[in-house]
């Protein structure tokens, strides 16, 4: 499996899928799946909350609307949206969105920073429980991950999280 940091706005990739870290509620209105959401349509936070509830540990997937990725992963960090989180629902949501990209055969993904923003998580606690499952992550699917922001900040640390776990840190 290959692993890259990108800085960009995840809603442009042109992936397999997109995790968005999602409340088990499925609504889309603020952080990464209000951008999702403003960018693909409405329809992506109708098929989410269609699935509700969704229990942190669990996600799923659902069309992409306009967006140019073709699914959106929906693995929530949180129940209701809004909440400030551990980054334990960081590390089970991340399992929730690498288990669901394998069972679809999902070759590319890309993850934000899941839980730093509306969950509060300290990104360099995010970014390590993201990377730590990529590494445990044993099945053929994903591929190819990317880890993704628009803030640079965000991005070094997406980048000392993978050193880190290169060098056993």
């Amino acid at each position: 499996m290959q692993v890259h940091v990108a800085r960009a706005d995840i809603f442009t990739l042109p992936v397999d899928a997109i995790v968005n870290p999602a409340n088990s509620l499925g609504i889309m209105g603020g952080g990464i799946g209000g951008q999702l959401r403003r960018h693909g349509g409405d329809v992506i936070q109708q098929a989410a909350m269609a699935a509700a509830p969704i229990a942190i540990g669990a996600a799923v997937v659902t069309t992409a609307g306009q967006l140019p990725c073709r699914s959106v992963i929906h693995a929530p960090t949180m129940e209701e949206p809004g909440q400030k989180i551990a980054a334990e629902n960081v590390r089970r949501a991340a399992r929730a969105a690498l288990i669901a990209s394998d069972l679809n055969q999902f070759k590319v993904i890309a993850f934000p920073a899941m839980g730093t923003d509306l969950g509060d998580v300290p990104a360099d606690e995010a970014a390590r429980a993201i990377v730590e499952e990529i590494r445990a992550h044993k099945r053929p699917f994903p591929e190819t991950i990317y880890l993704v922001d628009s803030h640079p900040s965000v991005v070094e640390t997406f980048e000392e999280a993978l050193r880190n776990a290169q060098q056993n840190l």
